[in-house]
């Protein structure tokens, strides 16, 4: 078996939440198939070097977050992870914490710009209009329905660049996002400054031209980024 090591803890931070991570990892490393009975918090506790009540606290949260069972009189068992369950500890940080959060924010940003450089130079007509009717769906939807609208434009922008594997990449990381950090965080843009910021991308797409989409997109990208990174750093400080 996999053995998981000693901690050693910043005094920032809380030790539970260091096992807590530490666990995720050790879980999501493979090496526990889910179905499969984890160590005992005794062996856990040698394992890692921390008191029992400290390994118990963390199995608890885990368990309160679906990725454990813990079954009365036979152990803790890996029930393994769904979309709802890493959306989850996204939104808690256990897996990225303060540090990986932000390098997503950065990650996701980076590629916007390299698929929208895409989606211009493999533009064709049905992709324009597509993105031109999501476009238009973005002007004239009802607020509350606004955020998936801007969703759907950087999915057919993604579409459009004829990329698989950024497309899937970039659909985790928005979902990500969204729900682990925009919605919990209130860092939205006043509709007003997102709809016109999405504009001259689309622009710069249908004429063709990369280098004004890859442009536009980092203009966008960067008020947006700097919006949640503020709104990430505001809701760590409360």
């Amino acid at each position: 078996m996999t053995e998981l090591s000693r901690i050693t803890v910043e005094p920032r931070e809380p030790l539970a939440t260091e096992v807590s991570r530490r666990l995720i990892d050790y879980l999501m490393s493979g090496a526990v198939q889910p179905g499969d009975r984890i160590p005992s918090e005794r062996r856990l506790t040698e394992m890692l070097g921390v008191n029992r009540p400290t390994v118990r606290e963390a199995i608890k949260s885990l368990g309160f977050l679906g990725l454990l069972e813990i079954r009365q009189s036979s152990g803790t068992y890996f029930r393994g992870t769904d979309s709802d369950v890493l959306y989850r500890l996204f939104e808690l940080g256990l897996v990225l914490g303060e540090r990986g959060a932000k390098d997503m924010v950065q990650a996701r940003a980076e590629l916007e710009v390299v698929v929208a450089g895409l989606a211009a130079e493999a533009r064709d007509e049905a992709g324009v209009d597509l993105l031109c009717a999501r476009l238009a769906t973005m002007r004239e939807c009802p607020d509350v329905e606004f955020a998936e609208a801007d969703t759907a434009f950087h999915a057919a922008l993604a579409e459009l660049a004829g990329n698989s594997v950024l497309r899937d990449m970039l659909k985790g990381m928005r979902a990500m996002i969204q729900r682990g950090w925009v919605e919990r965080t209130g860092a939205v843009r006043p509709r007003e400054v997102a709809y016109a910021d999405h504009v001259p991308i689309f622009e710069a797409v249908a004429k063709g031209d990369a280098t004004a989409a890859r442009a536009a997109m980092a203009q966008h990208m960067q008020g947006a980024s700097r919006r949640l990174r503020e709104a990430l750093q505001q809701n760590a400080a409360d």
